[in-house]
């Protein structure tokens, strides 16, 4: 086995079971602002001025490695004691004094541009492939960099990753798409996403994104989307034996504080709508590794032997 493939094999099996007690340092990280000029969303409609936040860890001389966070998520919540913790320490699969770690907000996400921001429902309808375009213009014209050493995400950073290797195929030398296949979005995992868009959508206080207090429908939306996909029965049946407590778990999660912007939270995950890699015949080229929960497996497959499950 080449020696990176073997460390993507290490970073896949690391990063999807880092549940060690304790966690190695890793270097501080630095975040920064690029402005694309110009941007262009697949629309038509062009963005003078879009602003991408990223993280970085590491120097810039080392092997320039990008990962990428999942949907409401942002580049600094992949510096926590489980993530960057088991990966980026001295020794471990992405040590930060061998690579450059870079950490992008997506469109939407984190400190980048986001319908909050002022435009509310009037902010382009962005998809995966804007987020991808503008995390490339980031990594080429921004950080000035020729080549990835490693692509990795997880969730909708495992579906942008899949984007990557179908747009950029000889951008980046191994990927690694964590908990999302290459697959259209279908099934359970759309009727979700569906539920979250159109309950903020047909709630009257949204008011067509020209609200003054934020709808409680994200609150809502977000909390079953949580309850549903996350945590695992047996977990949640020890957490609420009963009723009563079911009820007491369910109240203080929709009493936590939620500071997301409801047009931000909609924006997100109808960002999905037609994420489907495999119309793609190029992916056949992708050399890539794909993690689920129980197996890390190296492939290479052609598009008629894909998985058809859904998404993470």
């Amino acid at each position: 086995m080449k020696p990176f493939l073997a460390v993507a094999f290490a970073v896949a099996a690391t990063a999807a079971s880092a549940v060690c007690a304790e966690a190695q340092v890793f270097p501080a990280a630095n975040e920064g602002d690029w402005v694309a000029r110009d941007f262009r969303f697949h629309t038509g409609e062009v963005m003078p001025e879009l602003r991408i936040h990223y993280t970085t860890v590491g120097a810039p001389s080392g092997e320039p490695v990008l990962i990428l966070h999942g949907t409401t998520g942002s580049g600094t919540g992949l510096l926590s004691r489980v993530f960057a913790g088991e990966l980026f320490g001295p020794g471990q699969p992405l040590d930060a004094s061998r690579y450059f770690i870079i950490l992008p907000d997506a469109i939407g996400h984190g400190k980048s541009t986001k319908p909050s921001d002022g435009l509310r429902a009037k902010f382009p309808q962005y998809n995966y492939d804007d987020l991808v375009v503008a995390q490339y213009r980031l990594i080429t014209e921004g950080l000035r960099l020729r080549h990835l050493r490693l692509v990795l995400g997880n969730s909708m950073g495992g579906m942008l990753t899949w984007i990557w290797g179908v747009s950029y195929p000889d951008f980046m030398d191994v990927l690694v798409p964590m908990a999302s296949q290459p697959s259209a979005m279908s099934s359970r995992n759309w009727m979700m996403r569906r539920l979250i868009i159109d309950s903020i959508r047909n709630d009257p206080q949204w008011n067509n994104g020209n609200y003054t207090a934020q709808p409680s429908s994200a609150r809502i939306a977000s909390a079953y989307y949580a309850i549903a996909t996350a945590g695992g029965t047996l977990a949640y049946q020890k957490m609420a034996p009963t009723r009563e407590a079911a009820d007491k778990l369910l109240n203080d999660r929709l009493a936590a504080p939620f500071t997301a912007d409801a047009n931000d939270v909609l924006y997100m995950w109808d960002a999905s709508r037609d994420y489907n890699p495999s119309r793609d015949c190029s992916v056949s080229r992708l050399r890539c590794l794909q993690s689920t929960r129980r197996t890390t497996s190296a492939i290479r497959r052609k598009p008629e032997s894909w998985s058809v499950s859904s998404n993470g």
